[in-house]
């Protein structure tokens, strides 16, 4: 995290993101900052808290991407919801506190991948020693004045010639018999599933406790030895981690580099007319506004303190302003942003800058069919044209309105690709004319088909 200085993290996002530099800036310094409290001595590094940021923008313009791409720069756990999906306590809908639970599984399963990676060479190894010793029985006799050491020598000479051939691949075709143990509570799984969303937290709890209470079972399975290899080396890492441990990073890292996302916080925000749904809203907020203050939740893995976990807030605001939202839960998003609707430079830079583009989307698809994809700049300058047009005259969904342009453009090459003799297709203005242009100059036609 050292080198990772706030100009080194606008340099990650541009490899993805297009434009937007003060949404970057902020993320980066928000980062920064916490990077900079972990290394902080004393009482006062409890006291620093998160420096919690608003996005305001239309739809499409890199607010969920900006998001998720530090989450995977930082390596950190990383949840996002929509406000819209919770309701207010007593009212039908998920609490807010799932969001730090879903965290905390995140997390878990990030620590477990990790820990499970750093045992695999020995996993291997057990899993080789099982499979041998399905392939080469050891002998099980008890010993006697007939064993000689000779016998045991031939029988380890024999293993690790198997051993040998195990490892280059020879016996990945044969079919054995292994024993592996069977899922605990597999039994009471749909009714676990079917539970409600609030009592999630119980599921969780109750799945604990039959993993301790019920025994594990064997099963009996007929596989190929390279089918054995995955199943027995992924038995073994298992037995290798330690889980309790897995289970106080998980929850550290959460607390302390957890990243939740939360989406449409504009649909939760609205002037209060005493009753009806306004009421709802409002009380949305007033029950997001502890766990952003900071709380203690309880989840399946322990306690999660969410006074040091970043919390991204975004949404249009189309109808209301950040002002509308409870005073108390505004003082929470200390930095504000906003971006910047997409022009026709934004989407031509989109389609030819970044590592994703659409483009070396489109092209790598079509090359596997033999197809190959020449985007003339005439042709990237018009499709970013009536982006730009379309969004203008229809419902602005900023970088999202170029799948919708591309699917149409692209839909006969898709479909003709693997029969067609030409392999090579240019794009060019002309070709965009003729596929897109009398559609994008209907208006009506447009709204339902761009």
């Amino acid at each position: 995290m050292n080198e990772l200085t706030p100009k080194k993290i606008v340099e990650l996002l541009d490899k993805y993101i297009v434009g937007q530099k003060d949404a970057k800036k902020a993320i980066a310094i928000a980062l920064r900052t916490r990077y900079r409290r972990s290394m902080v001595d004393g009482d006062i590094k409890d006291e620093i808290v998160p420096k919690n940021i608003l996005m305001i923008g239309p739809t499409g313009v890199g607010k969920t991407e900006i998001a998720r791409r530090i989450a995977k720069i930082t390596n950190a756990p990383f949840v996002k919801v929509e406000a819209s999906k919770f309701t207010e306590v007593g009212y039908v809908g998920r609490d807010v506190e799932s969001m730090v639970r879903d965290l905390a599984r995140i997390s878990y399963e990030m620590v477990k991948k990790e820990e499970l990676n750093k045992v695999e060479d020995k996993a291997i190894k057990a899993a080789e020693d099982r499979i041998l010793e399905i392939l080469v029985p050891s002998i099980k006799k008890p010993k006697t004045i007939y064993d000689t050491p000779e016998e045991e020598e031939r029988l380890t000479r024999t293993k690790e010639k198997f051993r040998e051939k195990l490892k280059n691949g020879e016996l990945d075709d044969k079919t054995i018999e292994i024993t592996v143990s069977q899922q605990k509570n597999q039994q009471f799984m749909p009714f676990i599933e079917v539970a409600a969303a609030p009592i999630d937290e119980l599921d969780s709890n109750l799945k604990d406790m039959l993993d301790n209470i019920i025994p594990s079972k064997k099963k009996t399975r007929k596989v190929t030895v390279k089918e054995a290899k995955n199943i027995l080396k992924e038995e073994e890492a298992q037995k290798l981690i330690d889980k309790e441990k897995v289970k106080e990073k998980a929850i550290e890292r959460a607390s302390n580099y957890g990243i939740i996302f939360i989406d449409e916080i504009d649909k939760v925000v609205g002037k209060s007319a005493g009753s009806g749904p306004d009421v709802s809203r409002e009380g949305v907020q007033r029950d997001l506004l502890p766990i952003v203050e900071g709380s203690s939740v309880n989840t399946r893995y322990g306690t999660i303190k969410t006074d040091h976990i970043l919390f991204i807030a975004a949404g249009a605001f189309h109808q209301s302003k950040p002002s509308d939202m409870i005073p108390e839960l505004q003082g929470r998003f200390p930095i504000r942003v906003e971006l910047q609707p997409l022009k026709k430079d934004e989407f031509v830079r989109i389609l030819k800058e970044p590592k994703n583009a659409l483009i070396k989307q489109y092209r790598a698809l079509l090359n596997v069919d033999g197809v190959e994809l020449v985007f003339e700049d005439s042709g990237i300058e018009k499709l970013a044209e009536l982006a730009e047009k379309i969004n203008q005259e229809t419902e602005n969904i900023g970088a999202r309105r170029l799948h919708t342009l591309l699917e149409r453009l692209l839909d006969d090459i898709s479909f003709e690709a693997p029969d067609i003799d030409e392999k090579t297709v240019k794009i060019d203005d002309k070709y965009v004319e003729n596929k897109i242009s009398d559609i994008a100059d209907d208006k009506d036609l447009s709204r339902y088909i761009l």
